[in-house]
């Protein structure tokens, strides 16, 4: 497997994902944010990018020039549960410092998605969006033993805002098996391969 950053927003990459195996594939045919994705290197066809196995798209903060914000993070269907997302994440952060970006925030919709970002090296900050998203965020050129800090009250704080939300399955299982647990162990760049 390959971890690729296909451009930055100003280089205006798209790909074509297949809406039946990807959540948000419609998103990353525009061109206004970058793009990197997690591919295994099988040829694509006229339709749609068939090696890609995870894809992130992100942008600058329209007032924080230093913040860059990952917008979405999709994994293909048959490929879940294999740590991508967080990988991918993971993977475009040095990069991102690299470029001048101070922090990285990503807004999550569900507690997977939360967990997910943890494994990332995010960090709830207590702020939610006015669609009820929860704000995480990190340092873009983190080292591991920042990463490896992350504070169990925020986490389980972020964690029972969705518990306060009437969810259903698998999600209302999966945060009772979180109660009082420590955040997940991040995944470093490095570690990648």
């Amino acid at each position: 497997m390959e971890y690729v950053v296909l451009g930055w927003p100003s280089d205006g990459p798209t790909l074509r994902l297949d809406y039946r195996r990807f959540a948000y594939a419609g998103k990353f045919v525009m061109s206004n944010t970058g793009k990197a994705v997690v591919r295994d290197g099988s040829s694509d066809t006229e339709e749609f990018d068939t090696d890609v196995r995870a894809a992130l798209a992100f942008n600058a903060d329209r007032t924080e020039s230093d913040t860059l914000w990952y917008r979405y993070v999709t994994v293909r269907s048959d490929a879940k549960g294999e740590g991508l997302g967080p990988r991918l994440a993971a993977f475009v952060a040095p990069r991102a410092a690299e470029r001048g970006y101070d922090r990285l925030r990503i807004a999550v919709n569900n507690p997977f998605a939360y967990e997910a970002m943890y494994k990332a090296g995010f960090e709830w900050t207590g702020r939610e969006t006015g669609l009820a998203e929860l704000v995480l965020e990190r340092p873009a050129d983190a080292s591991e033993d920042v990463l490896a800090t992350a504070d169990t009250a925020t986490y389980q704080d972020g964690l029972d805002r969705y518990r306060e939300r009437d969810l259903g399955e698998p999600e209302a299982s999966f945060l009772a098996d979180r109660v009082g647990a420590d955040p997940p162990a991040a995944v470093t760049a490095h570690r990648l391969s």
